[in-house]
């Protein structure tokens, strides 16, 4: 036991000073977003725009989608660092354009949030598996992931307990004053957040860097077609199904239960602490199981625990069910990230992670108008629990598709450009939200 123990920690040892410094980054920007993502819904309902949720969600993501393609394709010929900060910045200077509360600003704000994420999501993948050897991916990947989780949880508690705190300090009473508090650190956070990406090594590949000999319109290298429709569709039907519920869990949990600012941070706090537990598990998990058995695993387990947290009238079984679920879908996410950048050649890397990024944004786009109209045409808890169906059946055929078309893929195929095999979509992309 002990000497296993030993193993399983070596693993998560020997990166390299550019992923160790990644790290950094990950703990900064992503207690920006884990905060945007938790409480910016709870923001629009206390400043009176709570009818415009979905539709500002919908914008956030159809920015996403535009810009993915073109963050794939600067990260080539730019670097990945550069691209990264510039994403960065636009994160900050959306989340300065939400303090005033005007519609028009909103609405700015969340086109820049959108794709300044969008731009860090599509490059930070394809980074990290140029900056780690392949031996070290799925531990690296796992290290990375739960770190965010972790900061979920902390920024969650800290973030909340500090915004009321002084709010009260200085007496300011009004409804909106905590999130408006909240929504200014996090803008700090994502200045920081572009200092520590400035530390990283410069990544811009020299003028005379070799071009693939095919692909690469529009910024594209896509060297098997059906492969990528394979392994990008069951991602976007997850994204359909998570688009129209997981950014309304607050709001949800919120109204159902009666719930103050702190208490919302606090539960989605305990969901972050499982996951990220779940995530340094999970390696382990698939060298038991396979990476793609792993993953269908732990997603197809996931499913009933939904059910729970959509229909159950307790808080606490709606914790715990939020808990599990959490843990559950996302802890394949990792391993996903690991694989993918492992079995396509380098060429295609960024174009993978612009794809699922934009599929991801473009689900995202989508469902959340669909979540609206429910919600106007058939009230709060029917039009939730619409949702919560809906969106059981979408992961439902999405982990099918998994199985269907993957299973036994977990081998090495021999390939003129490099090792290939079909990457797993899993619920979310990295540091984009917390479902």
């Amino acid at each position: 036991m002990n000497g296993a123990m030993a193993r399983y920690i070596r693993s998560f040892t020997g990166f390299g000073k550019d992923a160790r410094l990644f790290l950094l980054t990950t703990v900064v920007f992503g207690a920006a977003l884990s905060l945007y993502w938790i409480d910016f819904n709870l923001y629009l309902e206390a400043i009176g725009q709570g009818a415009t949720i979905g539709l500002m969600l919908s914008t956030s993501m159809l920015a996403g989608v535009l810009v993915a393609l073109p963050a794939s394709a600067l990260s080539d010929r730019f670097g990945r660092r550069t691209v990264m900060a510039a994403g960065m910045i636009l994160v900050a200077g959306a989340l300065l354009a939400f303090l005033p509360g005007q519609l028009a600003l909103l609405f700015l704000g969340a086109a820049a949030m959108g794709a300044g994420s969008a731009v860090v999501s599509v490059v930070q993948i394809p980074y990290i598996a140029e900056n780690t050897l392949p031996e070290q991916r799925n531990e690296y990947f796992s290290v990375w992931s739960a770190l965010g989780f972790i900061t979920s949880l902390v920024s969650a508690i800290v973030g909340a307990e500090a915004a009321t705190a002084i709010a009260t300090h200085f007496g300011l009473g009004s409804a909106q004053a905590p999130y408006q508090i909240l929504l200014t650190g996090v803008a700090i956070l994502g200045i920081v957040s572009l200092g520590t990406v400035l530390l990283l090594t410069n990544d811009r590949p020299d003028r005379e860097r070799e071009r693939p000999a095919t692909g690469g319109r529009f910024g594209m290298v896509i060297f098997d077609r059906r492969l990528f429709f394979r392994l990008l569709f069951p991602g976007f039907l997850t994204s359909l199904g998570a688009g129209q519920l997981i950014p309304f869990l607050n709001v949800f949990i919120q109204k159902k239960f009666g719930l103050g600012l702190d208490s919302v941070n606090a539960v989605f706090a305990i969901a972050s602490l499982g996951t990220a537990i779940a995530i340094m598990a999970q390696p382990a998990l698939a060298r038991r199981f396979g990476r793609i058995g792993s993953i269908v695993l732990v997603q197809g387990a996931s499913i009933p625990f939904l059910v729970v947290l959509g229909f159950s009238p307790v808080l606490w079984t709606v914790v715990v069910a939020l808990t599990v679920r959490n843990s559950l879908m996302n802890a394949g996410s990792p391993i996903f990230d690991a694989f993918s950048m492992d079995r396509v050649s380098p060429a295609e890397r960024a174009t993978l992670a612009a794809g699922m990024s934009m599929l991801w944004s473009l689900g995202w786009t989508v469902a959340p108008l669909y979540y609206s109209a429910l919600q106007a045409t058939l009230g709060f808890t029917a039009g939730y629990a619409v949702d919560f169906i809906t969106i059981i059946v979408l992961y439902t055929v999405a982990t099918a598709l998994l199985w269907t078309w993957f299973r036994g893929t977990d081998t090495v195929v021999a390939s003129g450009l490099d090792t290939v095999l079909v990457p797993v979509p899993t619920e979310a992309p990295a540091l984009v939200e917390h479902a």
